[in-house]
């Protein structure tokens, strides 16, 4: 636990405004929750570069949804989504004593049964989305201004130049 707080600690020393420092750690919590899997820290880098900010704070900012936290943070898109779209049911049923590796590699190997079972997840697939648009909105929001106010009284504390 120390370590990551020293690595956020890290964030307000770096020599920049806070209002610098917050808008690169919302953009690093905003691309870290969407739903666009795999692009999360490409997409901080390319867009901290892209406005001249602060990659290393970006990649801070992205690390918020790490394996710790993916499960709950992606369940809760999950449910506001649901909650928005007005799914009842987004799981299928499973049939969980014939599930077994071969039957599952059979089901993805098969362009009609790989088709069915995203059908399937649709309704989980859409609720993902929905909601983790709005839950990073949000939460890109709120770090902006929890992040600006830490890095003004830090900056102010140590007597910063950059203040």
């Amino acid at each position: 636990m120390a370590y990551f707080r020293d690595k956020f600690r890290s964030i307000f020393q770096i020599n920049d405004t806070p209002r610098r420092i917050a808008m690169a750690f919302a953009i690093g919590v905003f691309l870290g929750i969407s739903p666009f899997l795999g692009i999360h820290y490409i997409g901080a880098i390319f867009l901290t570069w892209f406005f001249r900010l602060n990659r290393l704070v970006a990649v801070v900012g992205v690390s918020v949804n790490n394996p710790w936290t993916i499960v709950p943070i992606s369940s809760f898109c999950v449910w506001i989504g649901a909650k928005m779209i007005g799914i009842k049911q987004v799981l299928p049923e499973v049939d969980w004593k014939n599930m077994t590796l071969t039957h599952i590699i059979g089901k993805l190997t098969d362009m009609d049964n790989l088709i069915a079972l995203v059908n399937k997840l649709m309704p989980l697939i859409k609720a993902f989305f929905a909601g983790s648009l709005v839950v990073c909105t949000f939460s890109a929001i709120a770090s902006y201004f929890i992040i600006y106010n830490l890095a003004t009284r830090y900056k102010r504390v140590r007597k910063c130049p950059t203040n």
